[in-house]
């Protein structure tokens, strides 16, 4: 994973220099056309950077767009002079062009003169009308103040509840942080625990796309068909169940942890390239069941009958029952998106909204309990080393209450109350706390080796002994397994 220190080369480019004005980049781009020899073009625009840097602010206050182009093509035709010995052809091209603009400066600056008197004319006369008629300004205030009541009375908060682990940003700390911080998503809000709605349909659908009555579009151009689901459940007193099971159980979400280009104007083609090539590795890769991408577009990547290879080695449990195939029994949905240590929330509204809706129709189309849509970071496990959190995507900061799930990170891990797995200090460093439901797991496995009179380390080898015989017990899947047995902070992960 790239670290964040680092950033991207546009971040960096960014931190050394501040940024030209759009209007200034398409002149020296317009100037440079003329201009073959790539090594005098670099000359070039290397002068016309670094000459009179500090009077962009000046030109930038000129309130006419053609006088501010025309400034900086002036500028910048200045910026010739260094080049424009070299080449005859350069030097009167640019004499004829320097004219030129001096000309659209001279008029802009002109009819600038005529304009701000009018304008001041205009404004003294409006501001003396308001003074003669104090009656209408009245009116115009408690008509906006009744309005401004009315919408205040019938708009909900959209409000996120913050989870027990979330850090809160004060007002100061947020004026501090770096300009190109990764989209976050505007609040929506929360939604009722464990409902969903009582339909969905198909409302709409074409080549390559279905369109469901929650307003749920998935495109399934990329879709393909994977290994058939088939696994089994064992209970927490070690007996496996005899049925075979070829339905999803639940739903994990994941961030992609690919790379991402800033979401802003001017980034749309690398946008559209990085989402298409990210789409391609996970269809090759059968990664996922659904992607969302950063525009809340939802692709269905293997098609619901079949595991994807989204879990590696992972536990979860609800009630007596025990799941450690999470590849068949459960639906892997990721957000094209970073972690990021979950202080924030890293997903747009756009994907916020689009997974929710794609839950609902998860939820309703294989009647998933609640309870059963969890978080990669809460289920992955290293085998071999005992570990928890060998992948650590959403183990702190999914939006649960806004998909209107409970809160799972309150809930006791499994992997720790049932088989013991512990943690290391690059687990504390990277999340630099431990949520409810570890310390809550932590206990109940502490209490039992009290009453058993054993130490905590037995408990742990006993409970890590019987997990790998569970695991040995489990029906052979007809896919490749992964093997996924290096430290997560170690591994550079192959999807970014």
């Amino acid at each position: 994973m790239t670290a964040v220190a680092r950033g991207s080369p546009t971040e960096r480019y960014r931190r050394e220099r501040p940024p030209v004005s759009r209007e200034c980049g398409d002149e020296l781009t317009r100037i440079t056309d003329d201009i073959d020899d790539p090594i005098v073009k670099l000359r070039y625009l290397q002068n016309a950077l670094n000459e009179d840097g500090d009077k962009s602010a000046l030109v930038q206050l000129v309130p006419i767009p053609p006088a501010r182009r025309a400034w900086y093509r002036l500028k910048g035709l200045r910026a010739l002079d260094a080049v424009a010995d070299a080449n005859e052809e350069i030097a009167e091209r640019t004499l004829a062009a320097r004219q030129t603009a001096r000309r659209v400066v001279v008029g802009a600056s002109a009819a600038a003169m005529l304009f701000v008197p009018v304008l001041v004319a205009i404004v003294a006369w409006q501001v003396n009308r308001w003074r003669s008629e104090p009656e209408q300004v009245a009116s115009v205030g408690s008509s906006t103040e009744a309005n401004a009541t009315a919408i205040e009375s019938t708009t909900a908060p959209l409000v996120v509840p913050p989870t027990t682990t979330a850090t809160l940003t004060s007002p100061a700390s947020a004026e501090e942080a770096p300009v190109n911080q990764p989209p976050v998503a505007e609040p929506l809000a929360a939604e009722d625990i464990g409902i969903v709605p009582s339909m969905l349909w198909v409302a709409d659908r074409g080549p390559g796309w279905e369109l469901y009555s929650n307003g749920l579009r998935i495109e399934t151009s990329y879709t393909v068909k994977g290994t058939p689901r088939d696994y089994r459940v064992q209970t927490r007193d070690g007996k496996l169940l005899p049925t075979k099971f070829d339905r999803p159980i639940g739903i994990l979400f994941h961030t992609s942890e690919s790379d991402l280009w800033p979401l802003e104007p001017g980034y749309e083609k690398e946008l559209r390239k990085g989402s298409a090539a990210l789409l391609r590795f996970v269809k090759r890769e059968q990664a996922y069941n659904y992607m969302i991408d950063r525009f809340g577009r939802v692709y269905r990547i293997v098609d619901d009958d079949s595991r994807a290879n989204h879990a590696g080695h992972g536990v979860w449990a609800r009630g007596d029952e025990v799941y450690l195939d999470l590849n068949s029994a459960f639906l892997g949905v990721s957000f094209e998106s970073r972690w990021e240590g979950g202080r924030t929330l890293p997903i747009t509204r756009a994907q916020l909204i689009a997974g929710r809706n794609l839950t609902h129709y998860l939820r309703q189309r294989f009647a998933i309990a609640p309870e059963m849509c969890v978080t990669h970071g809460l289920a992955s496990v290293s085998p071999k080393r005992g570990l928890i959190g060998y992948h650590l995507d959403w183990a702190r900061g999914f939006p649960f209450q806004a998909f209107g799930l409970p809160d799972l990170y309150s809930q006791p891990l499994p992997s720790v109350a049932l088989f013991g797995f512990n943690y290391d200090s690059e687990f504390l460093r990277t999340m630099g706390e431990r949520w409810p439901g570890l310390i809550a797991a932590e206990k109940q496995l502490a209490d039992e080796a009290r009453q058993r009179a054993i130490s905590l380390d037995e408990l742990r080898h006993e409970r890590q002994t019987q997990y790998r015989r569970w695991r040995a017990a489990l029906p052979t899947p007809a896919g490749p397994e992964p093997t996924l047995e290096t430290p997560a902070s170690q591994t550079a992960d192959k999807r970014g």
